[in-house]
């Protein structure tokens, strides 16, 4: 588990081609590698990898042929910079939310712009999360924890402030990057609890959330 919380901007130094995965070397930066261990996880973009080696100044990864399909580290490249984050203990602060690591899908920048000293983006995301992103609610962008802004269908919006866009590679944004989005994982939680008797049933049978479901879950 992760908090969301940045704690250094690494930089890719190699990317090793894997029988059809990857091995990724990634020079950490500020990021203290005092107390890590072989089999612990860190965050790359807001991905969970297992560290299967390291020094004082960098640590590699394998990322797997399905993690590559589902998130953007196959697009990062030697010299890629990258948000970083360890997995948090029982003595961390939480100051973000609870996040797992575990990417939900790829969203979009499709608009950004300055406002005062903060940058406001609006963010495409995949049709079939938009239900688990609500207004006030938290999302996790490239392993930042964010507050959603607004909501309008799919589209979502975030006002970044200037440490945040100082500690974290959310500076480099264009319209048109794509980046890995993290949904609340209480709200799928939430989800799968409604349905009831429902989630035994194959999910090839079509199911989803009503007004006669809530209610008799005692949510409306």
């Amino acid at each position: 588990m992760f908090t969301g919380i940045i704690e250094s901007v690494g930089t890719v130094l190699s990317i090793t081609p894997q029988s059809g995965d990857m091995r990724l070397t990634i020079d950490t930066a500020k990021l203290d590698l005092k107390e890590v261990h072989i089999g612990d996880s860190i965050a790359v973009n807001g991905v969970c990898l297992t560290v299967i080696q390291f020094d004082k100044q960098s640590f590699s990864a394998d990322v797997s042929l399905e993690t590559l399909s589902l998130t953007s580290l196959k697009q990062l490249k030697a010299g890629s910079p990258v948000n970083l984050e360890k997995a948090l203990t029982l003595a961390t602060r939480l100051g973000g939310h609870l996040v797992s690591g575990h990417v939900d899908g790829l969203a979009q920048i499709i608009e950004h712009q300055n406002k005062a000293r903060s940058i406001h983006f609006r963010v495409q995301a995949p049709n079939e999360l938009a239900r688990y992103i609500a207004h006030k609610g938290s999302v996790t962008i490239d392993g930042v924890s964010l507050t959603v802004n607004a909501v309008d269908g799919a589209i979502f919006e975030l006002n970044i402030v200037p440490h945040t866009l100082q500690e974290t590679i959310m500076k480099h944004y264009q319209i048109g990057t794509q980046v890995n989005l993290e949904v609340d994982l209480l709200a799928r939680y939430l989800e799968r609890l409604v349905l009831g008797d429902k989630a035994a049933h194959s999910i090839k049978e079509k199911h989803s959330l009503t007004m006669d479901t809530l209610s008799k879950s005692g949510f409306a």
